[in-house]
């Protein structure tokens, strides 16, 4: 019975603070596509392995501090400021990362393997460092 009572009262917590966590990863990931110069959804559904790496780093480099915030956050307001802070970090990051690859863009539409990779271990780079400095 006692789990029970813990499941309904904290039930309402998990719901809304998966909820908020959710809408951040989407905004983070819109966010992104825009800010991008990468058409990467188009250049996945034409079979381009190298968009698909850079996209699963851009989820994952904003999912994992997320993952963090929701972990250390006691409120709502916490998620929001600290997830909304991991966002921006990241996005950061891949500008900072695009300043420094020349043609970073091109060269993911031309499908070159080395330079996803190698963007896709920087924004979880980022990401792993930024989750720390959230947990602190």
């Amino acid at each position: 019975m006692e789990y029970i009572s813990a499941l309904i009262t904290g039930l309402p917590f998990l719901i809304s603070h998966l909820f908020i966590t959710l809408c951040l990863l989407f905004i983070g990931i819109t966010s992104y596509t825009f800010l991008t110069p990468i058409k990467e959804l188009k250049l996945i559904k034409d079979g381009n392995l190298s968009a698909s790496i850079s996209f699963s780093g851009a989820l994952l480099g904003i999912g994992i501090p997320l993952a963090s915030s929701l972990s250390v956050s006691n409120s709502m307001l916490e998620i929001i400021i600290w997830g909304l802070t991991a966002i921006v970090l990241q996005l950061f990051c891949f500008k900072v990362t695009d300043t420094f690859l020349k043609d970073l863009s091109k060269r993911i539409e031309d499908n070159q393997l080395a330079t996803s990779i190698l963007l896709f271990s920087i924004k979880i780079t980022v990401s792993l460092i930024n989750s720390a400095a959230i947990i602190g």
